[in-house]
């Protein structure tokens, strides 16, 4: 009986994992999957914030329905952003980069929420470097 060896995908992956920029990869990859899966199910039962009280009474006013209508819609499009981000990270942490610049504008408008627009900055640095990491580790077949 003879046995044939063969190199699976996660060999490769395995041994990238020893790599610091790698680990890194991963570390935004999978924050930027679940922190946006959670934060958009919470809109559907406000149980960390309220979150109506964070958009902009400007927003409300366009956007048909209430704010928490608009919060739903809010939480359906995080959902998909974090699920973007887990089957095609290089394209997903665009997504969630310009989602966040569209909360900072909103929060930039509302007075006492500066703090919150500098933190949504700082996560807005984090998803484009998830999209740059991912975009080099596409190209060497590790990104999935």
């Amino acid at each position: 009986m003879s046995s044939t060896t063969t190199t699976t995908p996660a060999g490769p992956r395995r041994a990238a994992l020893a790599d610091p920029r790698y680990q890194a990869f991963v570390i935004l990859r999978t924050g930027f999957t679940v922190a946006p899966i959670l934060f958009g199910l919470d809109k559907f039962a406000n149980l960390l914030v309220d979150w109506p009280g964070y958009l902009a009474p400007w927003i409300n006013d366009v956007v048909p329905g209430s704010a928490q209508a608009a919060m739903y819609a809010v939480g359906v499009i995080e959902i998909v952003a974090g699920l973007v981000v887990a089957l095609a990270p290089r394209f997903g942490g665009w997504l969630v980069a310009g989602w966040l610049a569209g909360i900072i504008v909103n929060l930039l408008t509302i007075p006492d929420y500066y703090d919150i627009a500098l933190r949504d900055f700082g996560l807005l640095l984090g998803a484009v470097a998830l999209a740059r990491l991912a975009q080099g580790y596409h190209r060497e077949g590790l990104s999935r």
